[in-house]
């Protein structure tokens, strides 16, 4: 297999270390290039268009859907899209390196029917709901309605956890750092 056409995708409930890992990857193998992905929620904070996101508009990003530019998209909330444009991934793939999808769990789905010969599929699980209840609380980001709902959506995340290629529990993220790494070594060499 080349190159040309392989996609990472790494995929957890919130609070899985996700993003963690995925820097970890971006650092260890400059032939991977993040995708960036579209959302028509505005930019916050120090975000910037085309770095963080492709800040697009709602009316925008569903004509998009209808001319079939996505490789993956979902409306997360009410109004709110996100997904990752198909011209995105050939961007990365014009630059002969290899898009890693950050990405939830249905959109990882969606990418590897979409991409199942070419798409390595990692899932990140916490070592119990239980600590990933306390890593959730220990950002102090939460409220204690925020915080039901997002347990009870990683319950439901962890329910699809089989239909990824690899799945690594991240009890030590030390280890899940390099069984990750081991694994994306693996797919590169394909």
């Amino acid at each position: 297999m080349s190159l040309q056409n392989k996609i990472i995708v790494i995929t957890a409930p919130s609070g899985s270390g996700k993003t963690s890992i995925t820097r970890h990857l971006m650092q260890v193998f400059p032939l991977l290039a993040f995708s960036i992905s579209a959302a028509t929620r505005n930019a916050r904070g120090i975000e910037k268009d085309g770095v963080d996101y492709y800040f697009i508009s709602e009316a925008d990003f569903k004509q998009k859907i209808l001319h079939n530019e996505f490789a993956e998209w979902e409306m997360v909330y009410e109004g709110k899209y996100y997904g990752t444009l198909k011209s995105e991934l050939q961007r990365i793939w014009d630059a002969h390196r290899i898009p890693v999808l950050d990405i939830d769990v249905k959109g990882a789905i969606h990418v590897k029917q979409q991409y199942p010969e070419s798409s390595l599929t990692l899932f990140i699980e916490p070592p119990s709901v239980g600590e990933l209840k306390k890593r959730l609380e220990s950002r102090g980001t939460e409220t204690p309605e925020s915080l039901s709902a997002r347990i009870n959506k990683a319950a439901y995340e962890i329910s699809f956890k089989d239909q990824f290629d690899k799945l690594i529990v991240n009890e030590d993220l030390q280890k899940a750092c390099k069984d990750a790494t081991e694994i994306v070594q693996q797919f590169i060499e394909q």
